[in-house]
């Protein structure tokens, strides 16, 4: 064997070519490895653009297979990339994990789109959940989402800025904040008082005494 040549498995290589082998394969597995990334940050993104709640880095890291740790640097990286852009919403890391907020740069404009389109027809989510507050009220968001058998929290807080529900107190055995129909809410349906709404109720699932304030069965 002349010098500069290795034995590898009973085959003969020259040194450069197992150099070239070795960077080839470092390169594949840093392609790879950025693919990866790639998919985790658009992963990423989709789940936190559904949920109407913060996420703890530990149940994103938990769904994705991955360690907690590499879950977070890629949630404070994309952080700090939509603040560079000069986005209009915000990953923001709260007391109970990540979730996307509008800025507050932006909340004049939202405000003003919120209540000045009024004429933007309902959502059949918002049609919902403002059908169980009126035949239910006053109620807590988790119960309406006991009804509805999903979260209610943002379409409660739009209908909320749209001036349809208002607070009316807090239960007083939960301690849970409730809810009740405005006087706008009437005048849009054009009703004088709500005596007037069509009997819906009794289509309207009675158990929901089984739940409590959090949507859960008690």
């Amino acid at each position: 064997m002349s010098v500069g040549e290795d034995t590898v498995t009973g085959a003969t290589v020259t040194g450069d070519t197992a150099a070239g082998d070795i960077a080839a394969a470092e390169g594949t597995a840093a392609e790879a490895g950025g693919r990866a990334g790639a998919d985790l940050r658009r992963d990423l993104e989709a789940v936190l653009m559904v949920v109407d709640q913060p996420v703890a880095e530990y149940d994103l890291a938990r769904a994705f297979d991955l360690p907690v740790d590499e879950v977070a640097r890629v949630l404070a990286e994309l952080s700090r990339e939509y603040t560079a852009q000069g986005r209009g919403f915000d990953l923001r890391q709260v007391a109970d994990g990540w979730r996307f907020y509008t800025r507050p740069e932006c909340a004049e404009v939202v405000e003003h789109f919120l209540k000045e389109g009024q004429e933007v027809r309902l959502t059949q989510a918002a049609l919902e959940t403002m059908a169980v507050v009126a035949y239910r009220q006053p109620v807590s968001r988790g119960r309406v989402s006991a009804v509805r058998g999903v979260n209610c929290d943002g379409v409660m807080r739009t209908l909320v800025v749209r001036g349809l529900i208002e607070e009316a107190g807090h239960d007083p055995e939960s301690g849970a904040l409730l809810y009740r129909t405005t006087s706008y809410f009437l005048e849009r349906l054009g009703l004088r008082s709500l005596d007037e709404l069509p009997d819906l109720a009794p289509f309207l699932p009675d158990d929901i005494e089984g739940f409590d304030d959090t949507g859960e069965h008690t």
